[in-house]
């Protein structure tokens, strides 16, 4: 298998919004919001089933694994079949598999089904990333992925709650069917985009045969597990636990945070560029706590609401920020596997909190669930500042 180089054609070009970065952001916002429309449906369709809490977890966890052992594959594939190939490869792969969500009628299916999505997931996600990075000048990446983020993150926002609105007015099977061709829409765009031309470079093939991560982009990997675990708590249970509490504005919940995301991306990219991750990385995981202490009290929705705003500015600052981090010492050749790294971590963070929560809210109850959230961005704050002090040393030295 030929090991290539990507060769970079933007150099020498400040500007970020091209064409194609355009349809990429596009193309993202499409597939993410298809997926994100399924996170709090998918718990009230396994209801629908049959299922209990601990099945929910499982369920909505699976996939993550899948996403995480096809990610490795994913990131050599962009090296080597280019990216047109694993990036439409894996929307097909989406497509087909949250379109079989209507034909549903056991949690065994579902089950089996979210593992092939996990599939499709890993390879389309990777290669998105690495795709926006290609097309982002090298002196404004913080800036760039901002933008990029903010897509995802919009979706992700925003997502949820029409799901939640429209799996009140329509049966399920109609609504996995709009979110199949949310996916439809994300391939087609990304079918106009000029990807990057990629040039022989065999050098490095035996080198890289195991290879399965990139080191440069661990740290602020592992980092983002650590934080997405709270996602994983919250796309998943909130619904139920605001149900259980009689807390109304589940919705309003997912809008407010897709406010603070916009307002925290205008300016959380280009702080980065300038001070570098230090400036943004406490400040946004300070706010994460806060925002899962003030979900465990939950007396009312104006608490809620509150949560959402300081959720989305801390989440808005740090998830680009560490993706950006991951790349930012990494080869041109190497961005893919980086990207996959990343993205392997982050979706091993969200796995994790669906499945941990799973068993916590089962046993202790929804409440729990944020405290031990919470608990898990501190331990990223704590690694965080060890890595902080493990780096002054060597410059010391």
């Amino acid at each position: 298998m030929e090991n290539i180089q990507i060769k970079e054609s933007n150099q020498g070009s400040n500007k970020i919004w091209t064409k194609d970065f355009s349809l990429i952001v596009m193309a993202n916002f499409f597939i993410f919001l298809g997926f994100q429309m399924t996170l709090p449906t998918i718990p009230l369709f396994i209801e629908h089933l049959g299922g209990n809490d601990q099945l929910i977890g499982l369920v909505v966890g699976i996939f993550t694994f899948s996403a995480l052992i096809i990610r490795p594959f994913a990131g050599h594939a962009l090296e080597s079949k280019g990216r047109a190939f694993v990036y439409l490869t894996g929307l097909a792969i989406f497509v087909i598999s949250v379109g079989s969500y209507a034909f549903a009628m056991s949690i065994t299916f579902l089950f089996l089904m979210r593992i092939v999505q996990g599939i499709g997931w890993g390879l389309s996600t990777t290669a998105s990333g690495t795709i926006a990075t290609d097309l982002i000048p090298a002196q404004k990446r913080g800036e760039g992925m901002g933008y990029y983020g903010l897509s995802g993150n919009l979706a992700l926002a925003f997502g949820p709650s029409l799901g939640l609105t429209l799996s009140g007015i329509l049966p399920f099977h109609q609504l996995f069917f709009i979110c199949a061709g949310l996916g439809l829409a994300a391939f087609l765009s990304s079918s106009f985009i000029k990807y990057k031309k990629v040039i022989p470079n065999e050098e490095k093939e035996k080198a890289k045969k195991w290879d399965l991560y990139e080191k440069s982009a661990i740290q602020p990997a592992v980092l983002i597990m650590f934080i997405t675990v709270t996602f994983g708590g919250i796309a998943t249970f909130l619904p139920l636990y605001t149900a259980e509490e009689g807390v109304s504005g589940i919705q309003w919940y997912f809008l407010l945070y897709a406010l603070a995301l916009m307002v925290s991306r205008i300016f959380s990219g280009k702080l980065y560029d300038r001070k570098g991750h230090r400036a943004v990385f406490i400040p946004g995981t300070a706010l994460i706590i806060i925002a899962m202490l003030l979900l465990a009290w939950l007396p009312n929705k104006e608490t809620l609401f509150t949560a959402a705003i300081l959720y989305g500015f801390g989440f808005g600052t740090v998830q680009p920020a560490l993706q950006a981090w991951s790349v930012e010492k990494t080869s041109v050749d190497r961005r893919g596997m980086a990207n996959a790294t990343f993205y392997s971590f982050f979706d091993l963070g969200i796995g994790l909190g669906a499945m941990f929560f799973g068993q916590i809210s089962h046993l202790f109850g929804y409440k729990s669930v944020y405290l031990s959230a919470a608990t898990s961005v501190l331990i990223a704050i704590l690694i965080y500042l060890l890595l902080v002090i493990k780096g002054s040393q060597k410059r010391t030295n």
